[in-house]
């Protein structure tokens, strides 16, 4: 507990503490922004959805070897993500679309080993980063310190949060998205093309999950296994925040930022995983309980 009794003797590393889990926090919402599209229109939850940030960084890396910026990767990621996306859902995910929620959790948890495992074989289990190049602002006489990639990253996420809204409300595909969410039986009686509005959020989600990884590249690292804690996130987010909800999914994302970085520094880095792992048991436990009272009330 010194690391608490340090933050009440040295207020200014609150201030640290909080404005990098805020900035930390925006990538988390874009791997969310993918996941409420996915389960929200396609009734899918997503397991793989860590490793399709983690193909994004991988993008942004290599690119960095061939002496391009790695900031570039954001939207080639994003374009390449898209591409897979749409391949992924022609091959596997078009086959547990209206079927029961626990077949999608199965089948799409056994793509996030598949793609694990062939990162491993052709990347290699070396940790790996893409430097970025950008300098770092300084707060209270250098006490804060501020790196120019988390406010690019910030920038990024909310930037594609309102291209989403606008392309959701005021573009063809994503009224037909929309229309397709609400009631996938009346949008097909209506002409809609269910089966492509599927492929289009599966591939939009796994876009934006890419310029997600690209962002993490250049911010931290990037391994094969960087998958799972990016799904745990999504899913922690989500919970909380509801689908369809970009706004809420934005806010509840940044507050899981600066929870986790709190709790890394008060119980040590080497506790950070499990303090998203307990936390997200307190969730689904809380949700659990809420449900039930609900029922009861109505009842």
């Amino acid at each position: 507990m010194d690391n608490l009794r340090l933050l009440f003797d040295a207020p200014v590393l609150s201030v640290q503490l909080l404005l990098d889990g805020i900035l930390i926090g925006a990538i988390f919402a874009l791997a969310a922004y993918g996941m409420t599209l996915v389960w929200g229109v396609m009734n899918i939850i997503n397991v793989a959805q860590g490793e399709m940030v983690m193909l994004g960084g991988y993008v942004a890396f290599y690119l960095y070897k061939k002496g391009i910026h790695p900031l570039f990767g954001v939207p080639v990621a994003a374009v390449l993500l898209f591409a897979i996306g749409w391949a992924l859902y022609r091959l596997v995910i078009f086959r547990v679309v209206d079927k029961d929620l626990f077949i999608s959790i199965l089948a799409t948890f056994g793509l996030s080993i598949l793609i694990q495992q062939l990162a491993n074989e052709f990347f290699g289990a070396d940790v790996r980063t893409a430097e970025s190049g950008f300098g770092t602002y300084t707060l209270f006489s250098g006490a804060v310190t501020v790196t120019q990639i988390k406010l690019i990253a910030f920038a990024v996420a909310i930037l594609t949060g309102a291209v989403l809204l606008w392309f959701l409300r005021k573009s063809r595909m994503g009224q037909a998205i929309r229309a397709t969410a609400q009631n996938a039986r009346a949008a097909r009686v209506m002409g809609i093309d269910t089966d492509r509005v599927y492929a289009w959020t599966f591939a939009l989600n796994a876009a934006i999950c890419g310029a997600s990884g690209a962002l993490v590249a250049m911010t931290w690292i990037v391994h094969p296994y960087l998958g799972l804690p990016y799904t745990i996130r999504s899913f922690m987010i989500v919970i909380i925040a509801g689908l369809g909800n970009v706004l809420a999914v934005f806010a509840t994302a940044l507050a899981l930022g600066a929870a986790e970085n709190f709790a890394g520094f008060i119980f040590g880095a080497e506790y950070q995983a499990a303090f998203i792992f307990g936390l997200l048991v307190v969730i689904l436990v809380s949700r659990r309980v809420w449900l039930a009272r609900e029922r009861r009330y109505l009842a």
